[in-house]
């Protein structure tokens, strides 16, 4: 999911550079909603684990 976010964000920064304005907002607009999905992800997985009795890494 990360890795996702991360290309999204190559993606807008290189359309940007090159002056498409339209699909560099898309894919910055994509790259950030698929970074808080990752951090909401994250964070329930650690807490599911802290549950289940084993520390968080």
């Amino acid at each position: 999911m990360l890795g996702w976010a991360l290309t999204f964000l190559v993606v807008a920064l290189i359309a940007a550079a090159l002056g498409f304005g339209g699909i560099a907002g898309a894919s910055a607009s994509i790259a950030q909603v698929l970074f808080f999905v990752f951090l909401i992800l994250f964070v329930v997985a650690m807490v599911a684990r802290a549950v289940k009795g084993r520390p968080p890494v």
